[in-house]
């Protein structure tokens, strides 16, 4: 998980199931063993976001147009169709892993390195990450937890982190300022494109660490298992692994 997806995936699922009506626990859950050390960096993470990467990401969005904004977020977008692409061949799925693969060829030759999304209106874009695939191999999420920087994550999705990240195109930059300028753009467009998201999330939120970890969790569960998620485990055996989902 890089930086940008533990955003999208944090925040985006957060507003997706607490917008559409998923409770959020309130008290002690078994799910988050660590809760008063990720309250902590949970707390460090909005101080920076309010102090640095929100206002800048505000005066990109209120700078660049739409179009070159769209551009420049479809152009790791199609990195991310390439490594969901390899994700789903492991995971048993040939026919997406075709189609997503397909997708990446097309927008990369064809969409000048993908800043055009060429295959956009007859390819459905299907996210997958190695966390996502751990979970198909049956690896239960683990003790929730909260990352410096990184924002939400698990113990199972921490794992994935170095895989995930080889899979962005900071990774292919060997010189450093470049592929820390590279890394930037790439936090601020993806944080651009959630400012409404996140304003919401901030007017509707009662305990907003809360909030978005439940959302966090239902919606990497719900995509371990393609949207159809099995019933919860019960709560003594929330460390225990996943059920296989089925091919």
């Amino acid at each position: 998980m890089t930086l940008v997806r533990a955003a999208t995936t944090g925040f985006v699922a957060a507003a997706a199931f607490a917008l559409g009506g998923c409770a959020t626990v309130t008290g002690p859950t078994p799910s988050d063993p660590l809760e008063g050390f990720n309250r902590t960096v949970f707390s460090f993470n909005e101080t920076l976001d309010s102090a640095l990467i929100k206002p800048v990401a505000t005066g990109y969005q209120a700078v660049l147009p739409q179009f070159v904004r769209d551009r420049i977020g479809n152009f790791f977008d199609n990195f991310g169709d390439g490594w969901s692409a390899v994700n789903q061949l492991l995971q048993g799925k040939p026919s997406a892993a075709l189609e997503m693969g397909l997708k990446f060829g097309v927008n990369t030759v064809f969409g000048f390195g993908g800043f055009v999304d060429v295959a956009g209106a007859g390819i459905e874009r299907r996210r997958e990450d190695f966390g996502q695939t751990l979970g198909r191999w049956g690896i239960g999420p683990g003790p929730y937890l909260v990352l410096p920087l990184f924002g939400p994550s698990t113990l199972r999705d921490t794992a994935a982190l170095t895989l995930d990240w080889r899979a962005t195109p900071e990774a292919f930059v060997d010189r450093r300022p470049e592929r820390w300028g590279l890394a930037a753009v790439h936090v601020i467009s993806v944080r651009a494109s959630l400012l409404s998201t996140t304003r919401t999330i901030d007017e509707i939120a009662f305990d907003k660490y809360a909030l978005i970890r439940d959302g966090y969790l239902a919606r990497r569960r719900s995509l371990v298992y393609d949207g159809n998620p099995p019933e919860e485990p019960d709560a003594d055996d929330s460390d225990a692994s996943e059920p296989t989902p089925t091919k």
